[in-house]
């Protein structure tokens, strides 16, 4: 048997074991001088072999409580590391502590295969760690996602960064052990190699930085609807990373767009619209300039059936009119969009009285009935107004249905939006100059000859 002078736990413990094999070995029959010859080999095999015993305990004894805590309460974050195997992969940061303890133990008097054998172990070390960190990312970034309150966060770009800032630490802390130099002579040594490599990969370069901007400035989430001039960009954003922007369009095709693209050119993003609960109308008409015109007592008293809100609006403003009263704020009813002076004010007081009894139309966001500037095609009017929804093809119906509805009571008020002239019309106006019977032709305006 093999005598060992008294030491500490660890060195007694690997050179009993060691020993112990030795001396089980020469009863085999080989010759001690082999033996005495691989007992390095020997003690490395019992240090192994100590190390993955313990590193093999203490990863049941984790899986099982994780287990347990999973079937008592589901634990988002727990599982998905149990998903990503970040329990298995964080235990092999065990096994390198335990051998670099004892190796001084066992080889001391080898001080060229102990540094070797201690880089390599480091060097699993650092391997381990970015293996664990990675998968831990994974889990806290899956996790996060299915969090309703971060899935439309851009967390895949932060988790990019992270890795990569982890890569190049791991790389440089790699190379000084190999090359025993210091970490931070290895930073300054870069700074030359830093030119030439910004130079061949400019563009991952730029990405990177691009893509760090957008997440930062939180200026795109998953899920925004971003339009960019002058491409085919214009729907909703499906992925973000630091190298890429991934947009599925509105005719589901895919489109992909490097991040510094939206740093350098503007872009619409459509989320506040979404977020305000209340999508937007303006849109309107152009009105010919020789339909408009003054109201009489006549046109008032006709146009009084049309609604009841616009009876109550001629009867205020006539008798304001006969009592000399403007539109004022100490006078709010004289204060609604239109007047009775003429059919198209009479008609902005109308339109904007049956947005606001609209059952779609936002109350809480503006309503107005305006004209713009006006052109060679008549005076501009626009109703400008917000839908209840933001829902794109519910937003077209009530936009629609609208539209239509002014298009057919604008003739009531004797007004008419500007058209160019077509066949149709050049050959109507032949048959109304030769005294074609009015009521056999068709396609008349509407209420053209009501009177």
């Amino acid at each position: 048997m093999f005598y060992y002078k008294q030491g500490t736990m660890n060195e007694n413990i690997t050179k009993t074991a060691t020993g112990w094999i030795i001396d089980l070995l020469s009863h085999t029959g080989i010759p001690g001088d082999i033996l005495n010859r691989f007992d390095t080999i020997i003690s490395l095999a019992v240090i192994a072999v100590i190390a993955v015993s313990i590193t093999f305990i203490i990863y049941r004894i984790t899986t099982g409580v994780t287990k347990r805590m999973l079937a008592r309460k589901q634990r988002t974050l727990l599982a998905k590391m149990v998903k990503y195997g970040a329990l298995k992969k964080m235990a092999h940061l065990i096994p390198p502590i335990i051998i670099n303890t004892l190796l001084p133990i066992t080889i001391a008097d080898k001080p060229t295969a102990l540094r070797y054998i201690e880089h390599l172990v480091w060097i699993y070390f650092i391997v381990a760690v970015v293996m664990s960190f990675n998968a831990l990312l994974n889990s806290i970034g899956e996790s996060a996602y299915t969090n309703s309150k971060y899935h439309d966060r851009p967390i895949k770009g932060f988790l990019q960064i992270t890795k990569i800032i982890v890569y190049i630490i791991a790389i440089i802390i790699g190379i000084s052990i190999l090359t025993n130099k210091s970490p931070l002579y290895l930073i300054g040594g870069l700074g030359a190699f830093a030119a030439v490599l910004m130079l061949i990969t400019k563009d991952s370069i730029m990405g990177f930085v691009g893509g760090f901007l957008l997440l930062e400035n939180d200026m795109v989430r998953l899920g925004d609807w971003i339009e960019v001039a002058g491409t085919s960009i214009n729907g909703t954003v499906t992925d973000i990373s630091l190298t890429i922007v991934k947009v599925r369009n509105f005719d589901n095709t895919i489109v992909t767009i490097p991040p510094y693209s939206l740093i350098n050119n503007s872009f619409i993003n459509w989320r506040g619209m979404q977020e305000s609960g209340g999508r937007r109308i303006a849109r309107g008409y152009n009105i010919k300039l020789d339909s408009i015109k003054p109201c009489n007592d006549k046109f008032l008293a006709r146009l009084k059936g049309i609604a009841p809100q616009l009876d109550n609006f001629i009867d205020i403003k006539v008798q304001q009119s006969k009592e000399g009263k403007t539109a004022n704020t100490a006078n709010p009813a004289g204060l609604i969009n239109g007047t009775i002076d003429t059919n198209l004010g009479l008609f902005r007081a109308y339109a904007e009285m049956y947005l606001g009894n609209h059952p779609l139309v936002s109350k809480d966001m503006m309503i107005m009935v305006r004209t713009l500037t006006p052109c060679d095609t008549g005076l501009p009017l626009q109703f400008y107004c917000f839908t209840t929804t933001t829902d794109w093809k519910e937003y077209e119906s009530i936009q629609s249905e609208i539209m239509e509805h002014f298009a057919a009571m604008l003739p009531h008020f004797g007004l008419y939006p500007f058209q160019s002239s077509g066949a149709r019309d050049t050959i109507i106006s032949g048959l109304l100059e030769g005294n074609f019977p009015v009521e056999q032709i068709a396609g008349l305006p509407y209420m053209t000859t009501e009177n």
